[in-house]
């Protein structure tokens, strides 16, 4: 299991007792409807808690940590989209009630060509919102000063880490410097969690052809 996997479980751990704050709880809610595996996972965890519960067992930190890890090695791995959201248009259900309104309902405001964007909420703490990017088109190359969590809703992008399609969440801290490109076949939408700045890096040359979108 690569280290993204774990990360997003033990992320998945957290929806599960309930101690993400508001928009990352919808974002791997969200992510636990497209993902049916994902879905089976927190059901794993709910299970747990709830013997745990019933049974009224105190486990200690050390041993409750090594029964997670077993859950997370122990975890299917993701087999594909639960749902074809792009089909139908729609947002998963937790992502519409955070948001407010639907897919098609986005009031979009352009950013550069072929980026818009929509901000759904900002705090000196987290900034939560929506992107839509253009098929081929490039994020001007950047790093993060902290964490960013990224699920994807509609197509795909890829960077150096590989591809992310429809479901998947992108996990991205202070060791990620990258550009992001979108699919060629179709715009990639996706619902963005940041939870510090990122800075633009990368040759100059470079970084103006992405801001026009070459």
């Amino acid at each position: 299991m690569s280290l993204s996997s774990e990360r997003l479980d033990f992320l998945i751990a957290h929806y599960v007792s309930g101690s993400l704050p508001e928009p990352a709880r919808a974002l791997i809610g969200a992510h636990l409807e497209m993902r049916a595996s994902a879905a089976e996972f927190a059901e794993v965890l709910e299970d747990l808690a709830g013997d745990a519960l019933h049974h009224g067992d105190t486990l200690a930190v050390s041993a409750r940590d090594r029964r997670l890890q077993e859950i997370v090695n122990s975890a299917p791995m993701p087999s594909g989209p639960r749902s074809e959201i792009g089909a139908a248009s729609k947002f998963p259900a937790s992502l519409r009630a955070y948001a407010g309104f639907d897919l098609p309902d986005i009031p979009w405001k352009l950013r550069l060509p072929g980026l818009r964007r929509h901000v759904i909420e900002k705090s000196s703490e987290v900034e939560a919102s929506l992107l839509w990017v253009r098929p081929g088109r490039a994020l001007p190359h950047h790093r993060h000063h902290g964490l960013e969590l990224t699920l994807v809703l509609e197509g795909e992008f890829h960077d150096q880490r590989g591809r992310f399609g429809e479901g998947d969440v992108s996990i991205a801290d202070e060791t990620l410097n990258h550009r992001p490109v979108a699919g060629k076949r179709r715009p990639c939408v996706c619902f963005l969690v940041l939870f510090a700045p990122i800075a633009f890096s990368g040759s100059p040359f470079r970084f103006i052809g992405d801001i026009i979108g070459m």
